[in-house]
């Protein structure tokens, strides 16, 4: 009985997935099964891919950056490795990264990308080919610049609160405190209101349910990417985490269409609601202006599409922007003078005026914008990103044959002494050297570049710029630790496994 046990616990599913992987290479074309051969590689033989597919499932999630910075400093800017029957290249060099990014041809997104399919669909983030470049065109004028100045108004209320948030946790009996949930919070706050045009207050505690099903679904899908054996969908139907990844889009596809309905009964409610809809322009929100397109082009987008594309902002917006405003205000206060030169700057704009931020003070901040980028090259948002290609991929005298993922981490590179000399120390003034602007093409890509670059980038600048801003004219911070205590982990998005504590005083 034990003997059998050990069978079916360890070697029949052992059986399966040597079986499996055997399949996936065999279906493939001939050259993609021999690119070892003419690209250097980590997984020349089947057993080395076993080994190696093994020892990535293994990993925690903060061991993965680790393991692929050494893989990419033992093996060069092109390194190739097979995963359990997926073909992947590793670029680390802004010249090849150029080639694929700034390429019209190169636009489909890596196979992993499709676990998010049952959450977003086919929203931007995920559609390629002709639907990709329609909605792209399409919803480009959402992010206009008079578009981005009508969200103003609910950054800065909810910067207002965050900073009363955090004063009055600091002035508690533990005045340390730790800002992630904080950050985060405002975050959700400020996505959900411009883009869904609804107040969720989480920073004062409610729904509770929709901000625990965002994070209950993210973790679900972090685990499956990193275990291999998850890749198959009825194993991951039937497993723990993909129980909890569907009744956590359950809830959040039921929100999100609630949502979309009770928007379009109060817009269609009258002809009188319509015309103060139209004279409060300044208030509209992304999906109001999704349903615009909606009722001016029914024929290129239905309710289903709005939602997909919410989801997809509302996604790609809340945990991009936390992060890096989190680790913004670390640093910030890991470093007095880079904290007080960026206070000058907001008073040379503001003086004493406790006004609200406006899109030519954000203009205006230059040297802030140097230290969200700073923050943004050492800690990037989005770690990792991939394309699978659909065409031949000529790079550094190699053809990479169709099918392949070609993955690049924008942590990796930015960390590239060639590029970024002292590359672990914090230089805001980086950005501002008109002589460097060349050097980071393509060497600095937190944003993504090229065709699929982030559509929302210019959004989240300013959010950023108006969060921490709101912060700096009202409160002097200091972290309490070192960079070094910092510790982080690659998941869908960069996240933060522990951070020093920080404390926060009202400025005189």
């Amino acid at each position: 009985m034990i003997e059998l046990n050990v069978y079916s616990v360890v070697l029949m599913p052992l059986v399966g997935l040597i079986s499996w992987a055997v399949w996936l290479r065999l279906r493939m074309p001939l050259e993609y099964r021999n690119i070892s051969s003419r690209v250097p590689s980590v997984t020349k033989t089947f057993w080395s891919e076993m080994l190696f597919s093994w020892k990535m499932a293994m990993l925690k999630p903060k061991g993965i950056l680790p393991f692929i910075m050494e893989l990419a400093r033992n093996n060069g800017p092109v390194v190739h490795f097979n995963l359990s029957g997926r073909s992947y290249v590793l670029l680390n060099n802004p010249d090849d990264i150029k080639i694929v990014l700034s390429s019209t041809q190169h636009i489909k997104k890596g196979a992993e990308y499709d676990f998010l399919k049952p959450w977003l669909n086919e929203g931007l983030l995920l559609s390629s080919g002709q639907k990709w470049r329609n909605r792209r065109k399409l919803l480009t004028n959402t992010f206009h610049f008079k578009t981005l100045d009508m969200y103003n108004r609910s950054i800065n209320k909810h910067s207002r609160i965050l900073v009363g948030k955090l004063l009055d946790a600091s002035a508690n009996n533990n005045k340390e405190i730790s800002i992630a949930d904080y950050v985060t919070l405002c975050s959700l706050d400020i996505i959900c209101e411009t883009i869904m045009g609804t107040e969720m207050n989480t920073q004062d505690g409610k729904s509770v349910q929709y901000v625990q099903s965002i994070k209950s679904a993210c973790k679900s899908l972090i685990e499956r990417i990193f275990k291999f054996w998850l890749w198959n969908d009825l194993i991951y139907k039937m497993s723990g985490s993909g129980q909890s990844f569907y009744k956590s889009i359950k809830v959040l596809h039921e929100y999100t269409d609630n949502v979309i309905k009770n928007k379009r009964l109060s817009l269609n409610n009258s002809e009188i609601e319509k015309v103060q809809s139209d004279k409060k322009s300044k208030n509209k929100s992304f999906l109001d202006l999704l349903l615009e397109v909606l009722e001016n082009k029914p024929d290129q987008m239905n309710d289903r599409d709005i939602r997909e594309e919410v989801d997809t902002f509302l996604f790609e917006g809340h945990d991009t922007s936390s992060i890096s405003m989190i680790m913004t205000l670390v640093l910030l206060g890991l470093d007095q003078d880079i904290q007080n030169r960026a206070r000058d700057e907001l008073y040379s704009i503001f003086g004493d005026s406790d006004r609200d931020v406006t899109m030519e003070d954000l203009n205006a901040m230059q040297y802030l914008e140097a230290i969200i980028k700073e923050s943004l090259r050492l800690y990037p948002s989005v770690p990792e990103f991939t394309r699978e290609l659909e065409t031949p991929l000529l790079i550094n005298n190699y053809t990479i044959p169709p099918k392949t993922i070609v993955t690049i981490f924008p942590y990796i590179l930015h960390r590239n002494e060639n590029i970024y000399p002292n590359a672990e120390e914090f230089i805001p003034e980086r950005f501002l050297d008109e002589k460097n602007k060349e050097k980071f093409n393509f060497g600095y890509i937190p944003f993504s570049a090229g065709a699929r670059n982030c559509i929302g980038q210019k959004y989240a600048m300013n959010q950023m710029k108006t969060v921490i801003s709101t912060i700096l004219r009202n409160l002097k911070f200091e972290t309490l630790g070192r960079k070094e205590d910092i510790q982080i982990s690659t998941q869908i998005v960069l996240r933060i496994e522990s951070l020093p504590k920080m404390i926060f005083f009202k400025l005189k």
